[in-house]
């Protein structure tokens, strides 16, 4: 249909000063409509926002990412009430440093806060490790732009640096005003009937060479007595008590790793310690309810990091046995439950429209965690590896979901490669504020491509580091829309071609563990995303130009790396007694949450 044109209407002389008489009210009208609306889009610029991560979720865990078998209705609803992304990938396979790289949009190595070797995670509430002081989480910088920022439940990212009340590592030093939950993680140790987890090898050969040095002595004793050796009993008694002092100096915080580790804060203070399994969802849920009440007339940041999935799988009786995948189905489904109470708070108070939704996983689900009778760790699809593995996509994809009703488009799905990372500058570009220019950002703004302002997303290669190790870098080479991934180490399988490293927690980074590849292993994801068929120079005729072109990206990259001071090396992961958190006199740290303080 053809647009007409209206006449230009005609002035008469005088009708230009009468005409704006006649105007003027109706100018100020529009001039006050005008200026509401702004107000309005610079109250829309602040929305509130909600972040939700799970715990070693498997992306094949999720009825939207696939999943028939498990009912996950309310984290399918988001997904279908706003963006989900199918190449959502953990900046690290493990906890503590795939976090750290989400709080502050850069690779947790840029902080310290991953391992070259050895401990690759925090092992204790009473180590000096942590995140340090001089990085910049999200939360800070929204709370430089007014925000109540708030975390609920696990933070594993330390607590203290030289005493026990310095707080050096703890969130509300990091930009949260309000903290509820653990200070560490949920660990076996947590559970009275559970096979220990916190350094159980350690553990064992410590314990190992207690009995032969508690036999020895018996021995020596016995032969003293006997009259077969001729030392004196004051001797026999000194060497006693030195292998008396060796049991205690490691009993002391492997004997009460459930009382060190397994406790609750609100803010600085303890208030359950142990912490008592069974009810922590229900005080969880109740906090992050109550936080949403509290700051209704925002805007607000509420990051609630979920204990669920990670074992032991603590979970109530209401959801205990009712799926089809044992006590780790139960547990995802208790974990969507959860999600779906939390989602209903921000309907119940109006805020539906007015709060951006995120939900990932840390990173993948845990294969090696099984015990006789079935699966304790997650799925993860079609992708290969799991936690721990730092190259293979099983490892490190995770689910992404966005939901911001009016402004994200409603059931789109979006194929480009985003970084956990990448939260960070988004919600910061949400609140207003700036991402640091003193430093490297990895992270990249999602709000271009979320919105469908963009075609592509702005990382054209991302790095996946295991550790410090470099083990896998991918290529998303925009003009031809292939994506390659450039494989140059990889986890030994045990035992071999098992999918993973049975009976060792989770797959070593380096060492014998590993093989190193020289050319190294070239998958097309676009075409191949199980990364089940590598690529030769036969198969594939831009085998060699791929491999050059990703080579010189990680030496681009590498130019930005710099030392830091290591936050896991052996003295700050070590476990001391003057940075335990306690509630009463320490070592006799006992209290309900409630605060009334138990027997020890």
């Amino acid at each position: 249909m053809a647009l007409r044109t209206p006449a230009r209407p005609s002035f008469q002389p005088g009708a230009r000063e009468s005409g704006l008489r006649h105007c003027g009210p109706l100018v100020l009208m529009v001039g006050l409509l005008l200026r509401t609306c702004e107000l309005r889009a610079a109250g829309a610029l602040q929305p509130n926002i909600l972040l939700i991560m799970a715990d070693d979720l498997g992306i094949g865990d999720l009825g939207c990412y696939g999943n028939s078998t498990l009912r996950t209705p309310h984290i399918d609803r988001l997904a279908e009430e706003g963006v989900r992304l199918t190449q959502h990938l953990a900046a690290a396979p493990l906890c503590t440093p795939s976090r750290a790289a989400f709080l502050t949009g850069r690779h947790s190595f840029r902080s310290g806060m991953d391992a070259s070797d050895g401990y690759r995670a925090l092992q204790w509430n009473g180590g000096s490790g942590g995140l340090p002081e001089n990085e910049t989480t999200f939360a800070r910088i929204l709370q430089q732009q007014g925000y109540a920022t708030g975390l609920i439940g696990k933070w594993h990212q330390g607590v203290n640096c030289e005493s026990r009340v310095d707080h050096c590592h703890h969130p509300l030093n990091h930009g949260f005003d309000y903290f509820y939950g653990m200070p560490f993680t949920l660990v076996n140790d947590c559970h009275p009937d559970r096979p220990p987890e916190v350094d159980a090898a350690t553990r064992a050969k410590l314990w190992r060479y207690t009995q032969m040095l508690a036999l020895g002595m018996l021995t020596v004793a016995a032969s003293k007595a006997c009259g077969l050796i001729s030392v004196s009993w004051k001797a026999v008694m000194g060497a006693a008590g030195l292998v008396f002092l060796f049991f205690a100096s490691w009993y002391a915080s492997f004997g009460f790793v459930r009382r060190w580790n397994c406790i609750l804060m609100r803010n600085h203070d303890v208030t359950e310690q142990p912490m008592v399994l069974e009810r922590t969802a229900s005080l969880m849920l109740k906090e992050a309810v109550s936080y949403i009440e509290r700051n209704k007339h925002g805007p607000f940041l509420l990051f609630v990091s979920l204990l669920h999935v990670h074992i032991p799988l603590v979970t109530t009786k209401e959801f205990r046995g009712e799926s089809q995948h044992g006590l780790y189905g139960d547990n995802v489904e208790e974990m969507d439950w959860l999600v779906g109470e939390i989602l209903n708070a921000v309907e119940e108070n109006g805020l539906k429209n007015t709060t951006f939704t995120y939900f990932t996983s840390d990173h993948g689900g845990h294969l090696e965690a099984r015990d006789e009778h079935s699966q304790l760790g997650g799925w993860n699809g079609i992708y290969r590896g799991g936690k721990g593995m730092g190259g293979w996509e099983g490892g490190i994809r995770v689910p992404g979901i966005f939901r911001w009703p009016g402004v994200l488009p409603a059931g789109r799905v979006i194929h480009e490669p985003t970084s956990l990372m990448d939260v960070f500058p988004t919600v910061v570009q949400l609140a207003g504020g700036q991402v640091p220019q003193d430093r490297v950002i990895d992270g990249r703004s999602l709000v271009p491509l979320l919105q469908g302002a963009a075609e592509h997303s702005e990382h054209e290669f991302l790095f996946h580091y295991c550790g410090k190790h470099l083990h896998a870098a991918r290529w998303h080479d925009k003009d031809s829309g292939r994506l390659w991934k450039v494989h140059y180490v990889t986890p030994r399988f045990h035992p071999e071609g098992a999918g993973a490293c049975y009976g060792q927690g989770v797959c070593p980074c380096s060492g014998e563990g590993v093989t190193q590849h020289n050319p190294p292993l070239l998958f097309e994801l676009s075409r191949d995303p199980s990364e089940a068929r590598p690529l030769t120079p036969g198969s594939e005729p831009l085998y060699h130009a791929v491999v050059a072109r990703v080579g010189q990206a990680v030496e681009e990259h590498r130019e930005t790396l710099s030392p830091v001071p290591p936050q896991f090396s052996l003295s700050n992961i070590l476990w001391k007694p003057w940075l335990q958190p306690c509630c009463g006199i320490f070592p006799f740290c006992s209290c309900t949450q409630d605060g009334d303080h138990r027997e020890t």
